[in-house]
């Protein structure tokens, strides 16, 4: 068979005419197509489908003629099917990926958003032959290459994924899926809820989803949030209300040869349940008593199981059942630090690793008159449920009115007898919150006592999610006692005082010498509490932070009304700290140095700090700022100043462009050069030509204009010791003819050195590139010669006519 090729309104070649009827009969000559010389393959992969592509990575690896995507895009010494999944990409999804430079793995991003098309029936496979064989099931043949799924509107796709017939999809994705989204999410009825709640334990507690992230809902359904965030945190309710057609979850469901454990284990068990019930609390019967007739009974109530038509019913015969928790008795933990365990259900717990933690080892008939115990932080009694076995009672319970008062004392005085974990001598998230206090309800707290915990996911993110007081109180519970979450991001979310209840959680949590959480990142639109304040409040708390950004908009008129009861946060100690990177957004607060300085002085390991929309009340406040830094933060490497008014502040501009530790500085839209002299221009291309270590110098929004850039192209001229690599000039007023200019001097600087310079990233996004486009062209051309070049097509005159408008 020899590759050739006619005309391009010539017949088809041979070789296209063999390869289209081996392609149709793939099916009977599988086999043998992977077994072809490479040469010969690399022009057959081409014409086939994507499943017999996709197929293709792993049979020609094998052989050694496929390079792995991943590793090495283009082999030397082999083939790539990378250029055909780019194509793909294009003639399928029509689309340009956000950051498509830093795919890496085309097969993998096409497969992935293939898989969420499909499910959401975005993509009709039948308009495409490439995307349609009988023998193939789409979603099947994707799913194992998806890491990151979005749920979105009515959770459509929940309902698909919870069918009997992808049954097998949902076992891939339980082993490959690591980030869960969720975005514009509306009201789902009880149904769906149903569904989406065994989904999340499937994929979460017995799976490997690690990050779970809710976007832009406007009006969210409180049932459905506080289910997503429970069983995120990893609790779970097994009881009749959340199994599908009366069967549980066949991960979770007692198997009669699993149920006998060894003396060994009931004696561990029983020595376990002895010292967390040593607290003061009586006891009719020992905890290995109640727990053999808890386990006993439940095996009795779930001894006939209706037939499943989920996904979920094959999971009783999966080959991991023998790692099995007991839904007899609510010790069934599995993995209560987080910590992440192989996909398929390996997750379930070991006789061995059963946790004595006393929230989940209590027997199940304690657990049921705790129901309806009183909490301290609400002050009403949280009522018994009307329906036991509805899914509301896994969610939350409604407060209710309690009608006799001796009632209400005895549930008191039981409840603070007892070794209740929202206690205020164990650290209640809510207990001290006035913001808690003042709406005196209990709504939406999550009953932990009655739920047992398994996996949890070490990452969550809400954004634009409102959450209301009930939610912010549930949220402080599950935040409480989550040791496994590493990153914690709230944006947007209208917090206002019930800021208090997160931090008093997050005060828990900060206890647990397991705690994880070493990214905090908190936003919204007003500040409720200064921003120092905030900060220094978080630190205290977690001095083993690596990442704190705190972020508001605008200051809140009544930020000086604070709660009755919370204790000032500007007080709070801060003890050494391994703060990595600090980001501040100021709601156009004053900088003042003295707040920032014990903040400063406690970490030393600061690496990056970023200060934003800061005013600064006096002209030696940045004096003051920079020698703090000097003084406190030896390892600093990047500083950030955005929508800082620095105009006045040349001297400590150039004294932060002389400084030698520093590796990136940015000045975003400080008005730099906004009363700038001649001199001043010299005297900063002077100081960077000098300066070895500054790596990344960011310039955008200053006003810089055609002649200054021209200008700092000097920078790279061959008296000169500088090593920037990264020039960001974005949004700068810089006009086609000045590019040019400034690319024909760098490519003479770059000549006199002999074609040597670390030069490598220039950023040019919104400048007025498109009022000469050839000029542009031309000059981006020469420029993508020397080094990489970011841009986009902005349209100059919109932004224009948009400014003007409001004005």
């Amino acid at each position: 068979m020899e590759e050739g090729g006619g005309g391009a309104a010539g017949p088809p070649s041979l070789f296209a005419l063999s390869g289209a009827a081996v392609s149709s009969s793939m099916r009977a000559l599988e086999r043998d197509v992977w077994a072809l010389p490479g040469h010969v393959l690399r022009g057959l992969l081409p014409l086939l489908n994507v499943f017999y592509l996709e197929r293709a990575e792993g049979a020609a690896r094998r052989a050694g003629k496929v390079a792995t995507p991943v590793q090495n895009p283009v082999m030397d010494a082999g083939l790539s099917t990378q250029p055909i999944w780019r194509k793909l990409w294009d003639d399928v999804m029509k689309t340009r990926p956000p950051n498509s430079e830093n795919i890496t793995c085309w097969r993998k991003k096409f497969l992935e958003t293939f898989f969420s098309n499909v499910l959401h029936g975005v993509l009709d496979v039948s308009s495409d032959w490439r995307l349609n064989d009988n023998d193939f099931s789409p979603l099947l043949h994707s799913s194992q290459h998806v890491t990151q799924l979005t749920l979105c509107n009515m959770l459509q796709g929940v309902i698909e994924l919870t069918a009997e017939r992808n049954q097998r999809v949902l076992e891939n994705l339980a082993g490959s899926l690591r980030i869960l989204k969720f975005r514009h999410l509306l009201s789902s009825d009880q149904s769906i809820r149903h569904l989406l709640v065994l989904l999340l334990h499937r994929l979460i507690h017995h799976g490997s989803v690690s990050q779970v992230s809710m976007y832009s809902w406007p009006v969210p359904d409180t049932v459905l949030l506080i289910l997503i965030l429970s069983v995120s945190a990893g609790y779970w309710h097994s009881g009749k209300g959340l199994m599908y057609h009366s069967s549980p979850c066949g991960f979770c469901r007692v198997g009669n040869a699993q149920s006998q454990e060894s003396a060994q284990e009931r004696s561990e068990m029983g020595r376990c349940d002895e010292r967390e019930w040593s607290n003061g609390e009586n006891q009719q019967a020992s905890p290995r008593v109640l727990e053999e007739a808890d386990t006993q009974e439940e095996a009795n109530a779930c001894g006939a199981d209706a037939p499943q038509s989920s996904a979920f019913s094959g999971l009783r015969s999966h080959p991991s059942q023998n790692l099995v928790c007991e839904e007899g008795s609510s010790e069934a933990s599995c993995d209560p630090t987080g910590v992440k365990d192989p996909p398929g259900g390996s997750s379930c717990c070991l006789s061995g690793r059963l946790s004595c933690h006393p929230v989940l080892r209590k027997p199940r008939r304690r657990l049921k008159s705790a129901v309806g115990r009183r909490r301290r932080c609400p002050r009403q009694s949280r009522g018994t449920y009307d329906n036991p076995e509805d899914l509301y009672d896994f969610v939350f319970t409604i407060a209710k009115e309690n009608a006799s008062e001796l009632l209400h004392k005895n549930i008191v005085a039981e409840g603070e007898s007892a070794d209740n974990w929202t206690s205020s001598s164990t650290g209640s998230p809510c207990s001290s919150s006035a913001g808690c206090k003042k709406r005196g309800g209990s709504a939406g707290i999550f009953s932990l006592k009655a739920a047992h915990r398994f996996r949890s996911v070490s990452t969550l993110e809400l954004f634009s999610v409102p959450l209301t007081g009930d939610t912010c109180r549930t949220l402080s519970n599950l935040l409480s006692s989550w040791v496994s979450l590493e990153n914690l991001v709230l944006s947007y979310n209208g917090l206002g005082d019930n800021i208090f209840c997160l931090l008093s959680g997050l005060r828990a949590l900060s206890r647990h010498s397991d705690c994880c959480l070493h990214v905090v990142r908190v936003s919204d639109v007003f500040s409720h509490i200064p921003c120092m304040d905030l900060v220094r409040c978080i630190l205290s708390a977690f001095p083993r932070l690596h990442t704190l950004s705190v972020s508001f908009d605008l200051k809140n008129q009544l930020e000086g009304n604070r709660p009755e009861g919370n204790p000032s946060c500007r007080e709070a100690e801060i003890p050494e700290s391994c703060l990595e990177q600090l980001e501040i957004r100021f709601p156009r607060e004053p900088l003042h140095t003295a707040f920032l300085l014990p903040v400063l002085k406690a970490s030393r390991s600061l690496q990056q700090l970023s200060l934003d929309s800061a005013a600064l009340p006096c002209p030696q406040e940045l004096e003051h700022l920079l020698q703090a830094l000097r003084e406190c933060n030896p390892n600093l490497k990047k500083l950030s100043f955005h929508d800082v008014n620095l105009a006045d502040h040349q001297k400590e501009v150039l004294l932060l462009l002389q400084d030698p530790i520093l590796q990136e500085i940015t000045f975003s839209f400080c008005r730099l050069f906004e009363s700038c002299t001649t001199e001043f221009l010299s005297e900063i291309i002077n100081t960077v030509k000098r300066n070895s270590s500054l790596k990344s110098l960011k310039l955008p929004g200053n006003r810089l204009g055609n002649h200054r850039l021209v200008a700092l192209a000097d920078i790279f001229s061959e008296d000169s010791s500088s090593s920037l690599c990264q020039l960001d000039v974005s949004s700068n007023c810089i006009k086609p003819d000045g590019l040019l200019e400034f690319t024909k001097k760098l490519e003479g600087h770059i000549q006199q050195r002999g074609g040597h310079i670390k030069f490598t990233h220039l950023r040019l996004f919104q400048n007025w590139l498109d009022q000469d486009v050839e000029t542009a062209q031309e000059a981006l051309r020469r420029l993508k010669a020397v080094c990489s070049v970011v841009n986009d097509t902005w349209d100059s005159s919109q932004a224009f006519a948009d400014y003007i408008s409001v004005m």
